[in-house]
């Protein structure tokens, strides 16, 4: 059984669903699965460089297709990205896909799911949805135009169909699980696998350990962090009220590191607001990860609270794995504040409460213990969840459950 993924972005990419996908694909090559992974030529960040159109990464097949190379400031030009990638998916699949392959489409560009299932059913392969967010709800709670009518109803049923359509729906999520079963999806194909992180690559460093602390000047500081992409699904207000309440405790300072479409409109009012305790860095190389993680003493994530079960913040798992507490600021009954209170390792405060961030950022700051604590328990829920071994075997299972339903073997040529 060869197995094919397909998404617009993979290895050397560094945004989140490529190195998820690049993770499980490499670990299912080294066990001796037939793996082909069909991507665009271009990254998430970058569109002015085309990686090599084919090549074999650590036992994978990548395949990359042609498409436009817009980028993702203009948006036309981005709706022309996805166009282009539909259509050279679908050429290639209409011509390369196996009877006894099994094609597993994750959720970018949005409705490629609907795609595979239709190639899937035409050449008679086995078919599996990886949902990382679901659209159209997401963009709709984004406020995207036209989603709020009949277009997003017809995107909803299109995707709706495609989930239908597979033999399994691999979701990220309990809260995304129940939204689906609640969209009439057979509960039986919903299966929650979620994101996760390398244990051995991200472990806990003590801050007078940590090289990135001494080089970006906070070896001294209480250092409340945020690391990776600042989008429209986040909050950005209820950071800067607090960033500037607490402008004048000058051993609280504040990081950011990433890109994303709100982080230039932050620091374009960190300017604005002459705060001087806020810092900016980009991206890290994924080898460093267990130090730029290690920077702060607390992270934050952020969600909109009306994007609960359409998706889940990956970020918890490397802050957790990192051994560090985490303040979540969204739905305080939300996926990631559920697992915070459970385990005692972090808090939640719902978006535009400043004051009592403001006091549980300080609580953390005179309170060593609280955060040992709490970072220990991080680290021991990561051990016990969301450790990247885990989420390999939960892969693996699930194919080799199409395999002995099948009656096909790992060892078939790409």
């Amino acid at each position: 059984m060869r197995i094919i993924f397909i998404n617009r972005f993979f290895y050397p990419d560094h945004s989140a669903t490529s190195q998820l996908l690049s993770d499980v694909a490499w670990f299912l090559a080294k066990e001796g699965w037939a793996v082909q992974v069909i991507c665009s030529r271009y990254g998430y960040e970058q569109s002015s460089t085309a990686f090599a159109s084919a090549e074999i990464v650590a036992g994978v097949h990548i395949t990359r297709i042609w498409t436009t190379a817009f980028g993702r400031g203009w948006l036309p030009g981005r709706m022309l990205d996805y166009m282009s990638f539909y259509v050279s998916a679908g050429w290639w699949l209409l011509w390369h896909l196996r009877r006894d392959d099994c094609l597993v489409a994750k959720t970018d560009p949005p409705l490629l799911s609907t795609l595979a299932a239709l190639i899937g059913k035409i050449r008679g392969a086995r078919f599996m949805n990886w949902c990382q967010d679901l659209f159209p709800e997401a963009a709709r709670a984004l406020g995207i135009p036209g989603m709020n009518g009949h277009l997003g109803t017809f995107c909803q049923q299109l995707r709706n169909w495609s989930l239908r359509q597979a033999q399994t729906n691999i979701v990220i999520g309990e809260r995304m699980a129940e939204y689906v079963r609640g969209q009439g999806i057979r509960a039986a194909s919903v299966r929650v696998i979620h994101n996760w992180a390398d244990g051995n690559h991200i472990q806990p460093v003590d801050p007078q350990d940590n090289e990135l602390r001494r080089e970006w000047g906070l070896e001294q500081a209480f250092v409340v962090g945020y690391s990776g992409n600042l989008g429209r699904a986040h909050d950005v207000d209820t950071f800067l009220q607090t960033m500037e309440a607490l402008k004048d405790d000058s051993d609280i300072r504040f990081l950011f590191i990433g890109s994303g479409s709100n982080l230039q409109a932050l620091k374009e009012q960190v300017a604005i607001r002459q705060l001087s305790n806020v810092l900016f860095q980009p991206y890290q190389p994924r080898d460093q990860l267990r130090f730029s993680l290690g920077v702060p003493d607390v992270h934050f994530i952020t969600l909109h609270p009306e994007l609960e079960g359409l998706i889940v913040p990956s970020k918890f798992y490397g802050i957790a794995a990192a051994g560090r507490p985490t303040i979540f600021i969204g739905d305080v009954h939300g996926e990631i504040p559920n697992i915070l209170l459970d385990h005692d390792c972090g808090f939640s405060v719902a978006i535009g409460e400043v004051q009592r961030l403001v006091h549980v950022i300080r609580q953390l700051a005179s309170d060593e213990e609280c955060r040992r604590r709490m970072g220990g328990n991080a680290r021991a829920v990561f051990e016990e969840r969301f450790e990247a071994k885990l989420a390999y075997g939960h892969w693996e299972n699930v194919f080799e459950k199409e395999r002995l339903v099948h009656g096909t073997g790992r060892e078939q040529s790409v």
